[in-house]
């Protein structure tokens, strides 16, 4: 089967589509990668996006306008994918669309919000559509989050040791391959770095960490971040930028003296380090596999080197492009529900069970066909 999936982050800077021929060998579930591409948001739109997420208010109308909005420019990455990595055709579009809103109370997770209308998607087309995987899981128990982690775990069961994935978008998250799998965000990655960069310099990111490493990391401050008890509650968890955005940063600053652009930038660049660090050495960590915007930045990646002390590879290094990392996962969770089968790990989201995830939106020719019996793959080959 013949399946593109798309993806926006929290950075939400762009959309990013990957293409992968599917299919199930008995047990083992083999993807063959067709390619990948990636289009930024149009700026306007981009700007109604940043502008309706927390701690900003919003309304109805806002939201309905943004559905149609990211739904239309899915369809145009969609579309720009069946031709340029498909050949003309596909058999199916999974679209993560673009969260808004991760409704995190007391550590548990009460719903979660993705716009980009599918409609759209599949009108363009003519393609079926799988979206809105996320709110199943939240549904049956679970946090919704890190959905990425039954790929980790398909993916990276065998290897020696402890293995741990790491997805360094604008949340950093982990999935522990190891014994019953664990998988969680760990805090911040990219989202506190590139907000604290835009408000000082108007700039959407650090480009290759040169403020970070050029700065000198305030203490005080970094004691005063790495108070927040988000990060000593114990996984299943899931947080997003409701909580680490810049007003998180501005309480940690108040009664501080001035600090210099370039050492703020190096301190919260430390925190995400950090953090990731204490996650992956809490459960044993051997090796990180890592992916996500996150690891084109030098800096971030030095630090993180040097807290762990252990191999630290990116995800390329092992046959899985990083860029398109996350857009080939939702692929394989939106191929793994028209066959109806599971997508999620219990242990890692937290669920009272696995979940066949999302809605499927027909085609031109109706819903996707499917033949043969499936059974739930143990094991995942990138070919």
């Amino acid at each position: 089967m013949r399946v593109i999936g798309l993806m926006s982050g929290t950075s939400y800077d762009a959309i990013d589509a990957a293409a992968a021929d599917l299919r199930l060998d008995g047990d083992v579930l083999v993807l063959t990668p067709l390619g990948m591409l990636s289009q930024p948001y149009p700026p306007e739109l981009r700007a109604a996006v940043a502008a309706s997420l927390p701690p900003a208010s919003t309304t109805v109308e806002q939201v309905c306008r943004l559905d149609t909005g990211i739904g239309q420019a899915f369809a145009a990455v969609a579309q720009q994918a069946v031709e340029q990595l498909c050949g003309g055709y596909a058999d199916l579009i999974v679209s993560h669309g673009q969260t808004v809103f991760h409704w995190v109370d007391n550590g548990i997770v009460r719903g979660t919000l993705q716009l980009g209308q599918p409609a759209w998607i599949a009108e363009a087309t003519g393609v079926p559509v799988v979206s809105d995987l996320r709110a199943r899981d939240v549904a049956a128990g679970g946090q919704g989050a890190p959905l990425v982690s039954i790929i980790d775990v398909l993916w990276l069961r065998g290897r020696p040791g402890v293995p741990v994935a790491l997805n360094l978008g604008g949340i950093a998250n982990i999935t522990v391959v190891h014994g019953e799998p664990v998988a969680f965000d760990t805090g911040p990655a990219n989202a506190l770095i590139d907000a604290v960069v835009t408000e000082l310099t108007g700039q959407p990111f650090d480009a290759d960490g040169v403020m970070a490493a050029r700065g000198q990391v305030h203490e005080e401050l970094l004691a005063r971040l790495l108070a927040e008890p988000y990060y000593a509650r114990p996984a299943p968890k899931s947080t997003g930028k409701e909580l680490f955005n810049l007003a998180y940063v501005a309480k940690a600053m108040e009664g501080l003296p001035e600090i210099p652009a370039e050492d703020l930038v190096a301190t919260v660049t430390t925190l995400t380090a950090r953090t990731v660090a204490d996650a992956v050495r809490r459960y044993g960590g051997t090796e990180v596999v890592a992916s996500g915007g996150g690891i084109q930045n030098p800096a971030l990646m030095h630090l993180l080197a040097d807290e762990l002390e252990i191999p630290v590879r990116t995800t390329d290094e092992l046959g899985m492009p990083s860029a398109a990392k996350e857009a080939y996962a939702f692929a394989v969770l939106g191929f793994l529900s028209v066959h109806g089968l599971g997508g999620t790990v219990p242990s890692c989201t937290g669920a009272r069970h696995s979940s066949v995830l999302g809605s499927v939106t027909p085609g031109l020719s109706g819903l996707p066909t499917i033949s043969g019996e499936a059974r739930p793959p143990m094991r995942l080959l990138v070919q």
